[in-house]
Formats: structure tokens, sequence, C-alpha cells
């Protein structure tokens, strides 16, 4: 997805945001030193096969997925992460790995992990590794509707990585 076709989606539904424009990051812990933005507000999405279908599993950067808890969540033994060789096909317009979390327009479902719910604002890649966009969580969620799971867990962090309050 290129960066104009998110954005001419967000203006279409008259939806505020910022674009941040940065060096190239590849992580995001990178991601949030590039845009001088706190490191929980990054929401990365991550690829999911679930039996034969893809979905999208959105959550803070702070956090990882936990596949045992998705699996009963999703009541499901199938469920594993999509391979980075299956994205090309799956996001011909994105960079590998800078999707945007809106599966509907990838026409996939999207879970969002609980804990990013607390977020009044979210970040996340705009399609490359050098766009970000920043809005509110609750506009993400009334235009994505993703189903709400506890599925993450806590990444171990090093604290205060940034002197701007990331941690």
């Amino acid at each position: 997805m290129t960066l104009t076709r998110l954005t001419d989606y967000l203006d279409a539904h008259k939806i505020k945001y910022v674009l941040i424009q940065h060096s190239p990051a590849f992580t995001a812990r990178e991601v949030a030193v590039s845009a001088h933005i706190p490191f929980h507000e990054v929401a990365k999405t991550v690829v999911l096969t679930v039996g034969t279908e893809h979905m999208l599993a959105i959550l803070p950067a702070t956090e990882m997925v936990d596949l045992s808890i998705l699996r009963e969540a999703l009541g499901t033994s199938t469920v594993h992460l999509t391979s980075e060789s299956e994205f090309n096909a799956l996001f011909p317009d994105c960079e590998v790995g800078a999707m945007p979390p809106f599966g509907n327009l990838f026409k996939m479902n999207v879970i969002v992990a609980e804990s990013l719910t607390a977020d009044e604002e979210i970040a996340f890649n705009g399609g490359s590794h050098r766009d970000l966009i920043k809005m509110s969580y609750i506009d993400f969620a009334r235009l994505v509707q993703p189903k709400v799971l506890p599925f993450s867990t806590p990444r171990h962090v090093r604290p205060n990585f940034f002197a701007g309050g990331l941690s």
C-alpha cells in the first residue's frame, strides 16, 4: 500500500492524523527514536496464518505475540507467524515489515491486543520504513473494527532507552 493510498483512505473518512517522515528505521524501537515518540505508542503489525487464512495482529511495540495464548483465544491450534517470503504477495505495495495495521484494506481480519486499547494515540508504519502515521486509537478502531483479544505479553525492554521518555 502506498502512503498516498493510506492517507487518501484516512482523508476520505475525515480522520485527523499526523504524518511523520523519518530516517529509515527497521525496528519499532528505531522508529520510535527516529520519530521522537514514546516506544509504547508504536503499534506493530504482525502477520499470522490461521489455518489457511491470513490475519493481522496489532500490538504495542513493547509487547510480543504469545502464540499459545492466541491459539486459546481463537480456539484453534493452527496459528503461526507468516513467513516474510509471503509478504510481497500479501502486501505488494509495502516494504517488507512496514505494513500498516489496516487489514480491511488488504481483505484480512484484524485482531488487536487488549493492552493497545488503553492508548489514546497509536503510531504505525505507513507502508515504508520512512513514513509513520499517528492517529487516535478510537478512530483506528472505528475504521478497522478489529476483534480485541488478550494475546500479547510484555517484552523485556531496557528502561529509559531514550532521554525523550521512551521505555
